[in-house]
């Protein structure tokens, strides 16, 4: 896991989470592959995303890459909702793989302009992955309601940052959903380790769940939109020293 979240301005206080009622759009932070995969389905459940997230009036935050799923997400929906609605947040380290774009020797300033906004909405530009993820989830956090996290198609990288959001649900950290978009079967073996888990005694009965499955677009944002807190969540207090 990450190291300790910290004091932020919008008020999370020594790792604990705290939303910012003024903001009233949905906030989705999608994790996904810098890859289109090798199936077209994927691709398509991109794009199928980010009709459901403009139809819902969410707003998106995502890794900050222009290729494969990532690209095509933030792509299709500033399309459709126009740049302010998509914010991706990179570390410069990858902006040679997620961006196409070679880092050394230029400033942050001058990288940021680089990149087409118009095409692919505002970019942060972060020291490193902690920050990126620290960012996103308090996006998620200080969105309205039915903000939340989801995990299309992936890597190493995607499942990480997954299974991260979904241990800070359970530990009490954040109170946003956390959705699978299952294309074809990509994360039945995930939900399988799940179900084996909990038979096995290493993940409770009542965290069981946390994560919650959505094999379409539009199921995705209506899980999102209903997700229930399990109610085995450990009842950990942040703020306290």
């Amino acid at each position: 896991m990450s190291a300790p979240l910290t004091t932020q301005p919008n008020g999370s206080v020594n790792g604990t989470l705290t939303p910012n009622s003024t903001t009233k759009n949905p906030v989705i932070c999608v994790f996904c592959g810098a890859s289109p995969g090798t199936s077209p389905a994927h691709l398509a459940a991109a794009r199928a995303l980010a009709q459901a997230l403009h139809a819902s009036n969410a707003h998106l935050v995502y890794g900050g890459g222009t290729v494969g799923l990532m690209g095509e997400l933030a792509k299709a929906l500033v399309s459709l909702s126009g740049p302010q609605a998509v914010h991706g947040i990179i570390p410069r380290a990858l902006m040679r793989f997620e961006r196409n774009t070679d880092p050394n020797g230029e400033s942050i300033e001058a990288l940021e302009k680089v990149i087409d906004e118009s095409k692919f909405g505002r970019t942060t530009i972060v020291p490193d992955m902690h920050t990126r993820k620290h960012m996103m989830a308090q996006e998620v956090i200080a969105g309205g309601e039915g903000s939340g996290f989801v995990a299309l198609s992936g890597g190493y990288g995607t499942l990480e940052e997954l299974m991260e959001v979904v241990t800070w649900n359970q530990l009490g950290i954040h109170e946003k959903g956390v959705v699978v978009f299952n294309v074809e079967g990509y994360w039945d073996g995930l939900l399988e380790w799940v179900r084996k888990a909990v038979e096995t005694g290493f993940v409770g009965e009542g965290n069981k769940g946390i994560m919650v499955e959505a094999k379409t677009a539009e199921e995705v944002v209506e899980k999102l939109r209903g997700y229930r807190n399990a109610e085995g969540r450990f009842k950990l207090k942040w703020g306290e020293k």
